[in-house]
């Protein structure tokens, strides 16, 4: 009998070809209706990534047998005059690692990571016409309490924050 690992770590540089791989997987499904945004793909490349595992956000990624499913960024909250601390800025799964639990898992941990480092409350954004995002953070308790304004490729999209206390 197998047993199949599932682990949540911090990611590493050596990580940077995979966590790109995983982002311009998820971004071309989420995003297939809105190829604009898929312009921010090509800034997102390997050494993109590479700084980025070792930036001041905290970067997680979820492995499956040693594959890297999926990844959180996440850190202090840049919406000022919001009262929340911690913000979980992206997450993101491999299409064909979506809707067996792995998002909950980086989902919880993140949270768990900003908790056990003082942040008071979490928010999280997504964009207004992302109806899986919108759903996930719904059905993970999040208050929608915020409206904004994101800019891609020259085209203004509507955002929407949900909190968590």
């Amino acid at each position: 009998m197998k047993t199949l690992s599932i682990d949540v770590r911090r990611a590493e540089p050596e990580d940077a070809a995979a966590i790109a791989e995983t982002h311009r997987l998820s971004w071309e499904q989420a995003y297939a209706g809105h190829k604009p945004l898929w312009q921010m793909l090509d800034r997102r490349d390997e050494d993109w990534w590479r700084r980025a595992a070792r930036g001041s956000a905290t970067l997680l990624v979820v492995e499956v047998a040693g594959v890297v499913a999926g990844y959180t960024t996440l850190g202090l909250n840049r919406a000022r005059g919001l009262p929340y601390d911690g913000e979980i800025y992206e997450l993101y799964l491999r299409p064909e690692y979506q809707g067996i639990g792995l998002g909950t898992v980086l989902f919880k941990e993140g949270r768990r990571l900003l908790k056990s480092l003082g942040c008071n409350g979490v928010v999280a954004w997504c964009l207004e016409d992302s109806d899986v995002a919108s759903r996930f953070f719904r059905s993970h308790g999040g208050k929608d309490i915020a409206e904004g304004m994101e800019d891609f490729a020259d085209k203004q999209l509507r955002k929407i924050g949900f909190a968590w206390r």
